[in-house]
């Protein structure tokens, strides 16, 4: 089946064990299975890879289907594919939502098919195994969050994504490497501008503190003596008052940048040496 350039459904994907539709089928006819396929084909069409199910949704869905299948055989059938597992039970129970690991993977292969387009796009699964998370993860995921979630968690990941995603493309696939960038994990420091962003949102640093952190993030990994940093920022030939001053903005810096100051993610210091940077991926 093709939707928008699609393939819904990949080759070798088996939907339905045999014995489930031949339950549905002794419990509701032969139009049961007619009313199976145009529900998976409802949710792939529309949300991708879950579909809102009440008791509104249901009549909706067999005034559609036609007068052959009513609703409550319609919410039978639905009761029956939770029963062998198509869908996921404990989510619907929880959120009134049909979707499974089955339907999530089918629908990451189609995405992972014109990767080319959605290469930057995040995508983000809610698992409950470890090899689910793998598995999602290979197919193409960006990111999971564990079942059960706190949903202001679930908002916070999203909004970070997606602030990501702007930061690097603008809303547009992404550009190449702009040689006027550092980027190490979610910190973007823009040279040309003399500006930095922390997970797509611009930070105001003093001008000394950019500096500082220019100079760490050109060397991701290396460890700079304060002295080190004083002469390089400063200009200035470093003296055994330096070590206080250069910690005193290390400390801004981490205010500004990190999520927890006190637990510094990317401005690391090495106890008896000096700082570093964390060298980090882009995507972690």
């Amino acid at each position: 089946m093709i939707y928008n350039s699609i393939p819904y459904f990949p080759t070798q994907v088996s939907f339905f064990e045999e014995v489930a539709m031949e339950l549905i089928e002794a419990r509701y006819g032969m139009k049961a299975e007619t009313a199976v396929m145009k529900l998976v084909c409802k949710i792939y069409k529309e949300n991708g890879y879950y579909m809102v199910w009440n008791e509104e949704q249901c009549t909706l869905f067999t005034n559609k289907v036609g007068r052959e299948i009513a609703k409550e055989e319609m919410q039978g059938i639905v009761e029956t594919l939770m029963e062998k597992g198509f869908f996921d039970k404990e989510t619907y129970k929880e959120h009134g939502i049909l979707t499974s690991v089955e339907i999530q993977r089918v629908w990451l292969e189609a995405t992972k098919r014109r990767k080319r387009d959605l290469e930057s796009l995040p995508y983000m699964l809610v698992k409950t195994e470890e090899s689910d998370k793998v598995s999602g993860l290979t197919l193409g995921a960006d990111d999971y969050i564990e079942k059960p979630y706190n949903p202001a968690e679930l908002i916070a990941r999203v909004k970070a994504h997606l602030r990501r995603y702007r930061a690097w493309s603008g809303g547009e696939t992404e550009k190449k490497k702009d040689p006027d960038q550092i980027v190490n994990g979610g910190l973007v420091l823009d040279k040309k501008q003399r500006v930095i962003f922390v997970e797509g949102e611009e930070v105001h640093l003093t001008a000394t503190e950019y500096k500082i952190l220019e100079l760490l993030m050109t060397h991701p990994g290396q460890v700079f003596p304060a002295e080190q940093i004083y002469e390089n920022v400063w200009q200035e030939t470093a003296d055994y008052t330096v070590e206080n001053t250069v910690m005193v903005h290390i400390r801004h810096i981490r205010e500004k940048v990190e999520i927890d100051a006190k637990k510094p993610r990317y401005v690391k210091v090495v106890w008896g040496i000096g700082y570093k940077m964390e060298k980090y991926g882009k995507s972690n």
